[in-house]
């Protein structure tokens, strides 16, 4: 079964975090989750990045604030894909800081970036990743979907009534 890491630079993160792991969950997919600070915790990010392949981990969700590096640091060392997820934090500059931080990967460190606080999307992308390899996950990602589909045809439907 596959698994997916979420990690975040600091427990204020968990907020938003909690979106991905809940739609994560919603899949059945196992999530591991930690905290991994790039700046304060610098040997436990090496081994978390260097080892997560080997503990069964398929896809890595790092979520970070401020200058944003613990997503682009995960990457640097990790053979698995990696999903940033910016955080408007407290010492954030509006957001800004963390989305280009996680942006602006050198060629051959890629990190793929979804919106400011976008955790839920960040589940749903590890989700898909795992679904490209496993059908049972891929058909509850199908079926997702068909129910975004259905909720904006019934709205649609009721608006025409009212």
């Amino acid at each position: 079964m596959s698994k997916v890491a979420i990690v975040m630079g600091s427990i204020s993160d968990m907020p938003v975090m909690q979106d991905a792991i809940e739609i994560l969950k919603g899949f059945d997919i196992e999530v591991e989750v930690d905290i991994v600070s790039a700046h304060r915790t610098p040997e436990k990010l090496v081994d978390f990045s260097s080892n997560a392949h080997n503990r069964g981990i398929s896809v890595i969700i790092a979520g970070a604030g401020g200058a944003a590096h613990l997503p682009g640091m995960v990457a640097s060392m990790s053979p698995l894909p990696v999903i940033g997820v910016p955080v408007k934090s407290s010492n954030s500059i509006d957001g800004w800081d963390s989305v280009l931080s996680i942006l602006q990967m050198p060629g051959g460190v890629p990190v793929a970036t979804v919106a400011l606080n976008g955790a839920k999307n960040a589940g749903i992308l590890a989700a898909q990743i795992i679904g490209s390899n496993d059908k049972c996950v891929l058909d509850k990602i199908i079926a997702y979907k068909e129910g975004l589909k259905l909720a904006v045809l019934k709205a649609a439907e009721d608006l025409k009534k009212s």
